[in-house]
């Protein structure tokens, strides 16, 4: 009697030889990130040679230029898309010393699009903008701030992180600087506001006024850290000095000691120019008009190397794709990265690529996005979709368990509202999933900061981020369902009282930077 083989066998069959070649691709994805890790090449390629990258600068093109080029060595498309345009700029050298009533070098930083000293340094006296008021007395003493530095930040009452305060302190004295502290915070905003122009708007005024400079102290609450963004000034320089310095001038002024700095900065305006996405691709064989993306933001701000902000997020999906390229080269659905540019300044890179590509958008299986930092992925929230938590449990059960356990997954969860880029396609209704890190004292030490450098850099997570990134493109790539977009129901505002709403599509400044307004 001849053994007969059911419709059940064979089906079971099937699933499990799929499974085990299921395994055999995510092995091979470990073993070569394992063997053959490409990231300490890559990082030491875009932050030490490329450095910072600022929308609308040299640097910014170079390293779109420089991506295309290694996704070519990898035998992978990839092309730079023109998405809009932006004011250039390029940084060059800042000194900032102080001449009396003592020399000192000055730890500080011209900040982004501030225009240069034209070829000599600045020498003048330093004031600080006054308590005043109102607004008329304001202007009545606008006239004060010709030929002088103008300094518009208040000055910290520590230079100490709160965690070493509690580390140390008595509680009596944590729970005084706390107080003082916020007392001062407050006063100063009341000071700003008597003015009558906006933070924005005021280094403006004191422009026209006929001040020379601008100093400012953006303390990020980390030791020796400040976050560096941009000026507002189209004549003078806007520089930030690092706390304790800008502590110095601030007191010097204070007790009458007439404080005298110099300033040179060598900054170029370069007009408007180009800006661009780097988006690279590998064909997909059976459905090549479906996608699966990777994601991360490719610029950064330049008080540094822009490295986990979002340098090693653009190493992770870049890495991701290299070892999807040698292990999987012949996807189902087509696999496609983007690398965006002004992320900074409003997601412009991502929300332009939503606008100009409907026909990827509309058939997305998922986009996976990573923007925070350097350390393990450990939470992946369902974004609001009804049917997440079935896809997202299933492709994320493909990974290695010393990868998969340490992760929390949230579902439905909330739709982003404008975070990161994964916003920008879960705005039209499109599965965008954030990759959300371990912290490694991000906020206060790395995140748009004058010091996001290489050596705040934990491989070993960013090892595992990029396994993780290529296991569960290969899963979605593979799986022969397609993602259903149904919205789940997202409860009540506690608020308002009202449905949640899901988030509206934002258009992309599509030319910029935008001036402030009062």
């Amino acid at each position: 009697m001849k053994n007969k083989i059911t419709p059940l066998f064979f089906l079971l069959t099937i699933l499990w030889a799929n499974q085990l070649d299921a395994q055999t691709v995510v092995d091979k994805i470990v073993q070569e990130e394992n063997n053959h890790s490409q990231l300490q090449t890559l990082a030491h390629e875009l932050f030490d040679k490329i450095g910072p990258r600022l929308v609308g600068t040299p640097q910014m093109q170079k390293a779109n230029d420089w991506a295309v080029e290694k996704y070519a060595s990898w035998c992978i498309d990839a092309r730079n898309e023109k998405w809009g345009e932006w004011k250039g700029w390029e940084r060059g050298i800042t000194h900032i010393d102080m001449l009396s009533p003592r020399v000192k070098s000055l730890e500080g930083t011209q900040l982004s699009w501030s225009p240069s000293t034209k070829g000599k340094a600045i020498k003048a006296e330093i004031i600080i903008l006054p308590d005043l008021q109102d607004s008329l007395a304001f202007q009545n003493w606008l006239p004060e701030v010709k030929g002088k530095f103008v300094m518009i930040s208040m000055q910290q009452p520590t230079g100490r992180p709160d965690d070493n305060w509690q580390q140390f302190a008595t509680k009596e004295s944590f729970e005084k600087l706390k107080k003082e502290r916020n007392d001062q915070s407050d006063a100063w905003r009341k000071r700003l506001s008597k003015t009558g122009y906006s933070s924005r708007m005021l280094p403006i005024i004191l422009e026209k006024a006929g001040a020379v400079g601008i100093l400012t102290s953006n303390w990020s609450s980390g030791f020796g850290v400040d976050k560096i963004f941009n000026a507002y000034t189209s004549k003078i320089p806007t520089v930030d000095i690092a706390l304790e310095d800008y502590g110095t001038l601030y007191r010097l002024v204070e007790s009458g000691d007439q404080p005298i700095i110099s300033i040179e900065t060598a900054s170029k305006d370069l007009g408007v120019v180009p800006a661009f996405n780097t988006i690279a691709e590998i064909k997909g064989t059976e459905k090549p008009e479906e996608y699966v993306m990777l994601s991360a933001h490719f610029d950064s701000w330049d008080g540094a190397q822009g490295a986990t902000d979002n340098g090693t997020g653009t190493l992770t999906m870049m890495e991701a794709m290299r070892i999807l390229k040698q292990v999987y080269p012949n996807p189902k659905r087509t696999i496609l990265v983007g690398h965006w540019g002004s992320e900074e300044q409003g997601l412009n890179g991502s929300r332009a690529f939503v606008e100009d590509h409907p026909e990827i958008v509309n058939k997305l299986q998922a986009l996976f996005n990573q923007d925070n930092g350097t350390g393990r992925i450990v939470n992946i929230s369902g974004q609001g979709f009804k049917h997440a938590g079935e896809f997202i449990t299933k492709w994320l059960a493909a990974a290695p368990s010393n990868i998969k356990d340490s992760i929390k997954t949230v579902f439905p969860g909330a739709p982003g509202g404008g975070g990161s880029d994964f916003a920008s396609f879960v705005a039209v209704g499109a599965p965008g999933f954030s990759l959300g890190a371990l912290n490694w004292s991000y906020f206060n030490y790395t995140w748009h900061t004058n010091r996001d450098t290489y050596d705040k850099i934990i491989f070993d997570d960013l090892k595992s981020n990029a396994m993780l990134t290529a296991i569960l493109v290969y899963m979605a790539c593979e799986d022969n369902e397609v993602f259903p977009r149904d919205k789940a129901d997202l409860g009540t505002d506690k608020r308002t009282g009202l449905p949640v709403q899901w988030p509206a599509q934002v258009k992309a400044t599509r030319k910029g930077p935008v001036a402030p307004t009062n």
